[in-house]
Formats: C-alpha cells, structure tokens, sequence
C-alpha cells in the first residue's frame, strides 16, 4: 500500500468510529499495545493483558518482524498494525479494552492507531500518548487533573495529569468509548506517569530486540 492509498483508507475508515460507550461496559481485562524498534528497523509488537482491578498481569504476546511501510507521519497504524493483530491472535485472555501507546481521534485526519485497532477488531480502545497533537492548558499539579487537548478548534483529547510531579499524558479516543470514560479508564491503570500496560508492552517488546 502506498502512503496515497492509505490515507484513503484511514478516510473509508473513518466513519466507523464511535465516541460512545458501550452500554453495560465493564473492563475487567485490558490490554496494552507498544511496538519498540531496534536500529535496523527490526520491530516487536507487544501486547500484555492485564487484570484491571489488581493489575496483575495474566496475558502477553510478542511479535518480532520488519516495518513494511515507510515512516510517514500520520501513518504509523500502517507500520505497526499488522504485528500488532498477529500478536492479537495469540492471546488467549481477550481484553475488554485495548489501550494503544499512540493517538486516537488525536489525528490529522481523526483516524489514529487506536481508532484503527478498535474498527479493525471491534474492541473497545483508548489511545493514550506521550507528546501532544494539538493544543493545551497545563493541567494542574493534582493527580486526575486533566485540560483539553484542541486542535483546529475542535476538542480531540485530554492532557491527564496521572501523577503529580509528572507531565501529563495525553488521552484520546479509540474506539466503541467516550472520552470521560477513557480518562478514567487510563488514570486507574497509572502508578507512574504511563498506564501500566504500556509499560508492560514496552518492557516486553525491548526484551525481544536485545
């Protein structure tokens, strides 16, 4: 797929997105999703399940491949998402939520990897990144402080404070999930300044490069 064809995808894409929770949601299983690269552009997509209430790990799955697609901005779901589903198939606990280390509707064209993953397989999904796309306000230095996050006028995010100390992460929009629900979801997954399962993801995928 050229970087042409694919921007016309994520566009059939995305009207399939829901910013709406599911009735009756309840998230007792959630994943996190990282994909780490080494030097000569060797990846590991990693997914760790964990349980929500203990954050007691109960689930993971690797994948060590090549990027196929080029680095474009933007695009990133091109380069990590095919890894990202084969590790999928290979978890044995399916999560009630995915939680994406990347931007959902936080996107140029409102179409992130987290809104891709969530369409592509119909999970509920929260993309929660470290740098910001789009404007804010510094939220306050209180754990569970969050601003908008605004890009061309339009509320696309949160900057969430999960820690004080710490700068705040940036959560947006999946899939099948508002965007309330999505902090809250992310802030009881945090004991430093990332969600628990992208931690986990990450340290599992490096694993796997060294």
């Amino acid at each position: 797929m050229t970087p042409e064809e694919a921007i016309a995808e994520q566009e059939r894409l995305r009207p399939s997105v829901s910013a709406v929770t599911d009735p009756g949601l309840v998230v007792r299983h959630v994943a996190g999703l990282d994909v780490s690269y080494a030097d000569d552009d060797r990846l590991a997509a990693a997914i760790v399940v964990l349980e929500a209430g203990s954050l007691r790990t109960v689930d993971s799955a690797v994948v060590t491949g090549k990027a196929d697609f080029p680095y474009v901005p933007g695009l990133f779901a091109f380069r990590e998402l095919p890894s990202l589903l084969e590790a999928m198939e290979r978890l044995t606990v399916t999560p009630d939520l995915l939680v994406c280390d990347g931007q959902g509707l936080a996107h140029p064209r409102r179409f992130g990897l987290a809104c891709h993953l969530g369409v592509v397989t119909g999970l509920p999904s929260v993309g929660v990144a470290k740098t910001p796309m789009g404007r804010f306000d510094m939220p306050d230095d209180v754990r569970g402080s969050h601003t908008d996050l605004v890009d061309d006028g339009e509320v696309v995010g949160r900057a969430l404070r999960t820690r004080e100390g710490v700068k705040p992460v940036f959560v947006s929009v999946g899939h099948r999930i508002d965007l309330d629900r999505a902090c809250a979801e992310v802030l009881r997954l945090c004991v430093t300044r990332q969600p628990e399962t992208t931690r986990r993801a990450d340290a599992l995928g490096r694993a796997q490069l060294r």
